[in-house]
């Protein structure tokens, strides 16, 4: 049996992922204040001139190094650019621009996010928020930093002296059972944060500045390299009541210590 730790990693992949995702967020800084495109892919679910950008780059320079791999990219541009089937079943994942919403509005809470698989094993992850500055990086088996330092989970023990995260879905029919569990956690923690950045609270978890996220639905490119970085960093993630795969559209992460407690509350509203 396979030990995921010893997966191979491409040379020079986490490098090419940096090179990426700080290239792209560079981008998302610099046209922050200039007058955005937007079109919509639902009634409120929109995307910029910006995310198309930020993936044209991401992909440029993932294609060059490793021009065998598959992008899954959410804005779709590497269907124009000929991407083909991932070689050794690499497939990279990114969202060019995570916090969309936010950015739409010059709010500065968004991020770049990649991530590169193995199948459904992650690798490496990679977040880089590019209005702080801030780089958090995890390559499977060898921790996770934030701007090259280490950084591990919280280590708080307790629900109620907990700070949680979440986020609701695009589409209003899909957030009734959302809304419920945030309703149900609200009494329980001191808080709930809904910053509208997925790859930031799994980093923020990671990082020890919340103590748990979950979300539903959600998409891989939203939470595959977030969830490596709490893994990396000690904590926990799965699916709500079962383990975590990045495609099922779902997640439930913790500093590991609150995973049971959090579990228990989703699984009471969540059938």
């Amino acid at each position: 049996m396979i030990n995921e730790a010893d997966l191979p990693v491409p040379p020079s992949a986490l490098e090419v992922a940096i090179t990426a995702a700080t290239g792209a967020g560079a981008i998302l800084r610099e046209r922050l204040a200039n007058q955005r495109q937007i079109t919509y892919k639902g009634v409120v679910d929109l995307v910029t001139d910006a995310d198309q950008a930020s993936e044209e780059h991401v992909l440029s320079v993932i294609q060059h190094a490793f021009p065998a791999h598959r992008f899954i990219g959410e804005e779709g541009v590497h269907a124009s650019k000929g991407a083909v089937e991932a070689a050794g079943g690499f497939s990279w994942i990114c969202d060019p621009l995570d916090g969309t919403t936010n950015y739409s509005h010059r709010y500065p809470h968004f991020a770049v996010s990649i991530a590169l698989a193995q199948e459904k094993t992650i690798l490496i992850g990679v977040i880089y928020d590019p209005m702080r500055d801030e780089l958090f990086v995890a390559e499977r088996g060898r921790g996770a930093t934030l701007n090259g330092q280490p950084m591990r989970v919280s280590a708080t023990e307790e629900l109620v002296r907990s700070l949680l995260a979440t986020g609701f879905a695009y589409d209003d029919d899909e957030r009734d059972e959302n809304s419920a569990l945030w309703q149900a956690f609200m009494p329980l923690c001191q808080g709930v944060r809904r910053d509208g950045s997925a790859a930031l609270d799994a980093a923020y978890v990671a990082a020890g500045r919340l103590d748990g996220f979950w979300e539903k639905p959600i998409n891989a490119w939203d939470i595959a390299a977030g969830a490596l970085l709490i893994e990396e960093a000690g904590g926990q993630v799965s699916c709500y009541g079962r383990p975590f795969d990045p495609f099922a559209r779902e997640i439930l992460s913790s500093n590991g210590l609150l995973h049971s407690a959090m579990e228990e509350v989703i699984l009471s509203i969540v059938q």
